[in-house]
């Protein structure tokens, strides 16, 4: 750790920002819900479900996105969020276990609701990963939709590491 990291921990002790809280959020909740209307077409209520089933679906969807996103950033902060997002090596553990954790619990939620459930099922346009047996783009939006937001939730506390 670098002695401004050291610094910015100790001024900032182990608060955390509700303004990159926010932030984190103010991309969040929109990307997930434009994600889940973008990917409808990959799952089969595409075709076989009512216009009104469908934005169902996706607010629906996106309230448990919002769920997760809330669920894993918190466990993470829990493990090793002293200090978020101040100091650098905090905010970058941060993002590995909350991405770790959102894409764990995606998966998870595919194969039950997929195969145990049978309570959705992908379209044939969904390209498939094939050792996970799971969607591409749900492994996408819980990668790159969580690291965007990181992104800007840390984009005002980079200049305090200088």
């Amino acid at each position: 750790m670098s002695l401004a990291s050291t610094r910015s921990i100790g001024r900032h002790g182990a608060q955390i920002s509700l303004r990159a809280l926010r932030r984190y959020y103010s991309v969040i909740i929109p990307a997930n819900l434009i994600w889940e209307f973008a990917h409808m077409p990959l799952y089969t209520i595409w075709n076989e479900g009512s216009w009104g089933e469908i934005v169902f679906a996706a607010l629906h969807c996106t309230g448990g996105d919002i769920l997760i996103a809330m669920s894993a950033l918190m466990l993470a902060l829990m493990l090793a969020g002293q200090g978020w997002p101040f100091a650098r090596q905090t905010r970058q553990q941060v993002t590995v276990l909350t991405v770790a954790f959102g894409l764990a619990y995606t998966l998870f939620s595919e194969w039950l609701n997929i195969v145990i459930r049978a309570a959705w099922a992908y379209s044939d346009l969904m390209p498939i990963i094939p050792i996970l047996d799971a969607g591409l783009s749900p492994v996408l939006q819980w990668t790159f939709i969580p690291i965007a937001a990181f992104w800007w939730a840390s984009r005002p506390f980079n200049a305090d590491e200088l």
